[in-house]
């Protein structure tokens, strides 16, 4: 039996899905989020390795995989142990879209690493980006922007023509993104009770979150990491909630993170000369999937005003489905293992916007 393994690696989570090449899904894992800058490679694909794992063995014996035991023994090993008994390993394929795949050499890299560890006959990789972009259309041409923990924007042309932004931050001019719109809500609320800014409800709503008296309480506790440093994250919500009740400060941000998204995709349906003609936009990320009007109602103006005839999508499936169709593509399974896979999904995308 052939099995193909793919996978959606976010900063946040990593999602594996195991295939057979007719579409059939033997299993799905999750692991943590894949996060070499921060982490380092090694510990990164160690992560990596041990998701993959995991799905080949809930994929049970018959994906010739149980008990097989793999994992990494150093920096760029092998395998501990064999992905398969007889002659060579099961899976066929190992296609790992990741987020922090930045620039081809990047995407070489993880390859490499991924190839070395002889997971499968085949190794395909990509940025997170294509997976999100495959996972909202009927084919592969369109444009995809991820707002999350970060920011991303990936376009690919009907001829096949790729954009993308290289997303690091603000050193390649991104702004915005769950963790950017959290620092901004501590900024303006810390601003607003010290008189350096205008009053907003941020600033009580961000105190009583963490149970603490103020905002500036909230600062210090941060500093001294008497709060986990990594539940800033948490103000993001708290940002849109106070821009649907009206807050100008809130809105102000809200309203620059649909500008930063419309910017990208504008930009990048521009480069590919789409904006006259029908396309897909496919919005991902926990930031626009979590469906704030406040922001979407934004967005789609901004995107609309640039392509009249595009329709705006937020998948209703994980990107981990697009990276299955484009593992199945990559195989060259029939079209009929893809809608196989739609089929377990069974609704495909929403659409904000109906053409």
């Amino acid at each position: 039996m052939t099995v193909v393994v793919a996978l959606d690696a976010g900063n946040s989570k990593t999602d594996a899905i195991a295939l057979r090449a007719d579409g059939s899904v033997l299993a799905t894992a999750r692991g943590g989020g894949f996060r070499p800058v921060q982490d380092g490679v090694e510990v990164a694909m160690a992560a990596l390795v041990d998701v993959i794992r995991r799905v080949l063995e809930a994929a049970g014996p018959g994906a010739g995989v149980a008990g097989a035991g793999v994992g990494v023994a150093g920096p760029g090993a092998g395998v501990a142990g064999p992905v398969a008994g007889g002659e060579g390993p099961a899976v066929a394929l190992v296609a790992a879209y990741l987020a922090n795949a930045d620039f081809p050499v990047e995407v070489e890299r993880y390859r490499g690493w991924l190839e070395r560890l002889a997971l499968g006959r085949r190794t395909v990789v990509g940025n997170d980006t294509v997976a999100l972009l495959r996972s909202g259309t009927a084919g592969r041409s369109g444009v995809a922007v991820i707002c999350g923990a970060g920011i991303n924007c990936l376009g690919v042309g009907t001829d096949g023509t790729v954009f993308r932004f290289p997303a690091l931050g603000k050193l390649s001019g991104d702004w915005g993104g769950g963790a950017g719109l959290a620092q901004e809500a501590m900024f303006v609320a810390a601003r607003a009770e010290d008189g350096r800014g205008p009053a907003t409800a941020l600033a009580p709503a961000i105190a009583a979150h963490f149970g603490v008296g103020s905002a500036a309480a909230v600062a210090e506790e941060l500093h001294f990491e008497r709060i986990e440093p990594s539940r800033l994250h948490e103000l993001a919500p708290l940002l849109f909630e106070a821009a649907t009740a009206g807050d100008e400060v809130a809105r102000t941000i809200v309203a620059r993170q649909a500008e930063e998204i419309a910017l990208m995709a504008g930009v990048a349906l521009r480069r590919l000369n789409l904006t006259d003609q029908p396309v897909e936009v496919v919005l991902g990320g926990g930031v626009l999937a979590a469906g704030h009007e406040v922001l979407l109602d934004d967005v789609r103006a901004r995107i609309l005003a640039v392509a009249p005839r595009a329709t705006l999508r937020i998948p209703a499936v994980s990107p981990l489905v697009g990276a299955a169709l484009l593992a199945l593509e990559e195989l060259g399974a029939p079209p009929a293992a893809g809608e196989r896979v739609r089929a377990t999904y069974a609704q495909w995308s929403s659409p904000l916007v109906r053409t």
